[in-house]
């Protein structure tokens, strides 16, 4: 219950941090490009990556704020940065056949999946 908590604190967080974060970038570059969206998800990239890297270095911090930080703020803040970390594990493996699999498919598919589910509102 512990680490529910811990994930669902962090997610809490970065996602009004995604949102505050996102309108303020919106607001500055006044275009049609996302910019708000597209600084949030580099940001996370980032982020997780820094993470990720102290993690695999040192013990520092317990497994609960491990998940606090990333699957909970980080998540929380942009999925992109999990996918983005998900992918990069996948290189680091080898795995180049599931990396373009993985990124192809999650890219296409999910583009596909928004144009469906608009489509099926308009149905509705």
């Amino acid at each position: 219950m512990k680490t529910l908590l811990m994930i669902g604190s962090g997610g809490f967080l970065g996602s009004i941090s995604r949102y505050l974060i996102s309108r303020y970038f919106q607001n500055i570059f006044l275009s049609a490009f996302p910019w708000g969206t597209f600084i949030v998800n580099i940001t996370g990239c980032l982020l997780i990556g820094i993470l990720y890297g102290i993690f695999s270095r040192s013990g520092y911090l317990s497994p609960e704020w491990r998940l606090f930080l990333t699957v909970g703020f980080c998540g929380g803040f942009t999925t992109f940065s999990t996918f983005a970390n998900e992918n990069f594990l996948l290189m680091k493996e080898g795995d180049f056949y599931y990396f373009l699999f993985y990124t192809s498919l999650s890219i296409i598919l999910g583009i596909a999946a928004v144009y469906i589910g608009n489509i099926i509102t308009k149905i509705i």
